[in-house]
């Protein structure tokens, strides 16, 4: 189901240059977007959009800003995927306003139990007439599967780390799609998942892995304060 519009204000579109969108992020500082490590392109081939509901329209609440810099996670692994978390540093700042809101974090290795419903929310395919189709931000519950639960599972087979969250989905075309890498898994109404692989188009029965945002909450502050530091020596 679709979201009323900017419902979820925090997610930002990682976009290319020309301005075809491949990845979601969250807003977490005015400078500071949080994505997947894998959804790094190279900084001169992004564009950071915030503020839009349907990409491909111009709806006048648009903010553009293009990143600074990129800081994956050191621990980052792209076989294994653990650790796929990264923070991008926009050149500009992304002003807050009623469609641009920052994602709550939540504390440091707090986690959410097996059965809990949370948020995913990301872009989606919206047919609008005369094979014209817009990508339109969507939302859908998602319960939380224990590690155990999803390493059983034929499709993931045992790679679960500590670093991830399995979400489960009893019908299709409930998860992540191909454009929303490093989409949000809302839990509690705080960002704990980013989505990192697994079945990335909600076939039933295939749960969907997610980045565990508590784990590298200290990161996050750390890589954020020390930019602020050096910015004032």
């Amino acid at each position: 189901y679709a979201p009323s519009p900017h419902l979820a204000r925090y997610i930002v579109s990682l976009q290319t240059t020309k301005g075809q969108h491949f990845c979601v992020g969250s807003l977490v500082h005015k400078y500071w977007v949080l994505t997947a490590a894998h959804c790094n392109t190279g900084v001169d081939q992004m564009m950071i959009v915030a503020g839009d509901n349907s990409l491909g329209k111009y709806e006048g609440m648009e903010q553009y800003s293009k990143p600074h810099s990129f800081t994956p996670h050191p621990l980052y692994n792209k076989s294994s995927y653990n650790a796929d978390i990264m923070l991008i540093k926009l050149r500009a700042p992304i002003k807050l306003n009623r469609y641009v809101s920052l994602a709550p974090l939540p504390k440091q290795n707090t986690g959410v139990l097996p059965g809990q419903s949370c948020q995913v929310s990301g872009w989606r395919s919206t047919s609008q007439g005369k094979g014209v189709s817009l990508l339109t931000l969507h939302s859908v519950n998602l319960p939380i599967i224990s590690t155990a639960k999803c390493n059983s599972s034929k499709s993931i087979n045992g790679s679960i780390t500590s670093n991830m969250i399995c979400a489960d989905y009893r019908t299709g075309e409930k998860d992540t799609c191909k454009w929303n890498s490093g989409e949000s898994l809302v839990c509690k109404g705080q960002l704990y998942g980013l989505s990192s692989w697994g079945n990335i188009c909600g076939d039933a029965g295939f749960p969907g892995v997610y980045t565990a945002v508590a784990r590298f909450r200290r990161w996050i502050d750390r890589t954020i304060y020390r930019s602020f530091i050096r910015c004032q020596r």
